[in-house]
């Protein structure tokens, strides 16, 4: 195997073993979100520091390593520089980061959090709305993985 394969597919496991991580850190927050107590203060507390441990050491490296390999590999492959489901998925996974730095990552959303804890119907708007977010963080990681394993044309063709 040549050097340049090597790096090639090395590349490739990481950003794959990467999007697993990422993929398994965003149900992670999820599930800790759908069944932590938000009536314990002690228990709510106790999961908005596991959901931030998560995005801090898995969570948000890991969607990096994605970002960063996928634009690698786009830049290191002639046939990806014309290719239309390429340049979607490096979209859909720059967004992706992006929102969950918003989401989860984000030390002023904890303590948005921890303040609207007095508030019951605030708490739950804002609980609802991050559930929502990472449903649909969920889903634009699976449709990257389908651009991936599908390839479909997307290219313009101007004459």
């Amino acid at each position: 195997m040549t050097g340049r394969t090597w790096w090639r597919r090395s590349v490739k496991a990481l950003h794959q073993i990467s999007a697993i991580a990422g993929g398994g850190g965003l149900a992670a927050c999820l599930v800790i979100g759908l069944t932590a107590n938000a009536a314990s203060q002690s228990e709510f507390i106790g999961a908005r520091q596991a959901i931030a441990a998560i995005a801090r050491f898995v969570l948000v490296p890991s969607l990096a390593v994605v970002l960063v390999t996928g634009l690698l590999a786009i830049a290191a492959t002639r046939a990806y520089h014309d290719a239309g489901w390429a340049w979607v998925k490096a979209l859909l996974g720059l967004s992706v980061f992006e929102a969950t730095l918003l989401t989860v990552g984000a030390s002023v959303r904890q303590a948005e959090l921890a303040a609207a804890a007095a508030d019951p119907g605030l708490l739950a708007s804002l609980l609802h709305s991050e559930r929502n977010t990472l449903w649909l963080l969920l889903a634009l990681s699976v449709a990257n993985v389908v651009l991936a394993v599908w390839r479909p044309r997307l290219t313009v063709k101007i004459r």
